[in-house]
């Protein structure tokens, strides 16, 4: 893992920020904090002029994020210019137009925030790695539930120590920030 204090990026994705996880009482632990940084990469993703992908899940029909329902909008609405791209798997590449929008943006370095730490924006950050992008990860824009107790009778696990434990997962080559004033964001010169 790479830790750097400022590092630059040439767009924004937010991963699954919908109302069913992130306000009310069915919001992951901290989601006021959660809300405050990607804010944060928001307002510097816009005032940058980068691109800006909002990743929305369509869950399984019953489920808090099932299409057209209150969960399912996002917390985030997106602005003109902006891209929402829908999905129904963890990976917001599979299946998507993700990284046609990435690639024809001219997009190389990327911020991913969102939820969940170990689901959709782990998934999201390992195949934006493998398809050559560098990813940046604040540690504090992005988040999960707590980790209910499992098999065997193994312990929960607090939802800090899953979203730290799902950062540590992603290698070497994802680049960890402190917080999300810790990135900064430069589009692309169309130049090259």
């Amino acid at each position: 893992m790479t830790f750097i204090e400022d590092k630059s990026a040439n767009a924004l994705v937010v991963v699954d920020v919908q109302t069913a996880f992130t306000a009310g009482s069915a919001a992951v632990p901290d989601h006021i904090q959660l809300q405050g940084a990607i804010e944060t990469l928001l307002a510097s993703a816009r005032a940058a002029g980068v691109p800006v992908i909002f990743v929305q899940n369509d869950g399984s029909p019953g489920a808090p994020d099932e299409p057209d329902t209150d969960g399912w909008q996002l917390f985030f609405p997106a602005k003109a210019g902006e891209h929402v791209v829908r999905k129904s798997l963890d990976d917001g590449f599979d299946g998507t137009k993700l990284e046609n929008l990435l690639t024809t943006c001219g997009v190389e370095s990327l911020a991913i925030c969102g939820m969940q730490s170990e689901m959709c924006v782990a998934a999201t950050a390992r195949t934006a790695m493998q398809k050559g992008f560098s990813v940046i990860l604040a540690h504090d824009a992005h988040a999960t539930y707590d980790v209910p107790e499992g098999p065997g009778g193994s312990e929960p696990v607090p939802a800090r120590m899953a979203a730290r434990a799902a950062e540590w997962s992603l290698g070497d080559e994802i680049i960890l920030v402190g917080t999300a004033t810790d990135i900064s964001f430069q589009a692309v010169n169309p130049a090259r």
